[in-house]
């Protein structure tokens, strides 16, 4: 399958995002962020509650994605005016009080900076400062998944090694990933357990494996593979890409988790398999079947979500689940809502922007994985 097949269909699923979801903030002009469901609620849809942070930094590094695959000078703007309405929306500023939002952003706003020359040397400063002074090997991490915690977890670590990694603190983003292998890699499986709660007695270690958790660690010794050399960055992604197809995958397709915030899961492992599959160096017959492995891994799955997805009103609608057929969005019984910290699914999960953008993301890393693999 060619790249352009890939790119047309992640254009398919742009265009779904931007009719359905893509709204001005409080009717603003210039304004523009993802209304977090589809169909929307009022309060969703005109009070623009509640505020999903870590869900509008996927959008806009999927907006990057697309402008990055094909630069228009509408895909510029949009990126332009997301990053925009975000600061606006967010109210304190750029920052909130979990580490792993503002990773996200982070990332992002590096990537933008970066790949497509549009300046945030401010508020990369700021959210490169939180997550750098969140270090906290006293209190057995790691960094803390948000302000006050004492879970320390690879979503928060991952991201934000990888951008410590790209904004200069290699030294750091290093003690992250060793911290991540030392103390939440499962010996058996050889996956990434979620998180642990150092200073309690019970229940310390949050052992249930997310795709999300082994995707941002991919991301992370992936990033320090190219820029450090050291070969036990390469040999961990060696690894965890195997430990990923057997344990995280059915018939070649990364597992899904429902809505909610479980909604991007799939979408993050997605991304970071391609990252693997286009970037990981070396010439070692490891090294070459961790990224075939990883592109097939992308590959499949993107399949399976193209082949699996419902068309309504002549626009993609992906499922949470990308090995079966999707459902036509709705209201259903309950809508996504806060509970500790996340959010839960709605009880039709194809209503959850959070399901959309997944569908996108695993179409842009398909583009990306066969763009790399293309002959020249």
């Amino acid at each position: 399958m060619n790249a352009q097949l890939w790119g047309d269909r992640a254009d398919a699923a742009e265009a779904a995002v931007v009719a359905r979801h893509l709204r001005r903030v409080w009717a603003l002009p210039f304004t523009k962020l993802g209304v977090v469901a589809y169909p929307a609620v009022p309060k969703e849809r005109i009070a623009w509650l509640p505020w999903h942070y870590w869900w509008q930094a996927h959008l806009i590094d999927c907006a990057i994605d697309a402008a990055e695959r094909d630069v228009t000078p509408r895909r510029l703007k949009r990126v332009e005016k997301l990053f925009r309405s975000h600061r606006l929306r967010n109210t304190t500023g750029w920052t909130n009080t979990f580490y792993d939002d503002m990773a996200w952003l982070g990332l992002a706003l590096e990537r933008a900076e970066r790949n497509l020359l549009i300046d945030h040397r401010s508020p990369i400063a700021t959210l490169e400062a939180e997550l750098y002074d969140s270090w906290a090997p006293e209190q057995g991490g790691g960094i803390p998944w948000c302000k006050g915690s004492d879970f320390y977890n690879a979503p928060a670590n991952g991201p934000a090694g990888i951008m410590l990694a790209r904004t200069g603190k290699i030294w750091r983003a290093q003690e992250m990933a060793d911290w991540i292998d030392t103390t939440l890699r499962d010996p058996e499986s050889g996956l990434i357990f979620d998180g642990i709660r150092p200073a309690r007695t019970e229940h310390k270690m949050e052992r249930t494996f997310y795709t999300y958790c082994q995707g941002v660690t991919l991301g992370l010794e992936t990033e320090l593979a190219v820029q450090v050399g050291d070969p036990r960055h390469s040999a961990r992604v060696h690894a965890l890409v195997d430990a990923v197809e057997r344990g995280m995958t059915t018939n070649g397709v990364i597992f899904g988790v429902g809505g909610g915030d479980g909604g991007l899961f799939s979408g993050i492992l997605a991304r970071y398999l391609a990252f693997v599959a286009t970037t990981l160096p070396g010439v070692t017959p490891l090294d070459r079947a961790a990224r075939a492995k990883a592109a097939a891994i992308v590959t499949t799955s993107a399949t399976a979500a193209w082949d699996n997805k419902h068309d309504h009103e002549g626009l993609p609608v992906f499922g949470p689940d990308w090995s079966v057929p999707a459902q036509v969005p709705g209201v259903g019984d309950a809508i996504a809502r806060f509970t500790d910290g996340a959010v839960g699914s709605s009880s039709i999960p194809e209503r959850d922007f959070s399901v959309q953008l997944s569908g996108w993301m695993v179409l842009e890393a398909a583009a990306r994985a066969e763009r790399k693999n293309s002959p020249i």
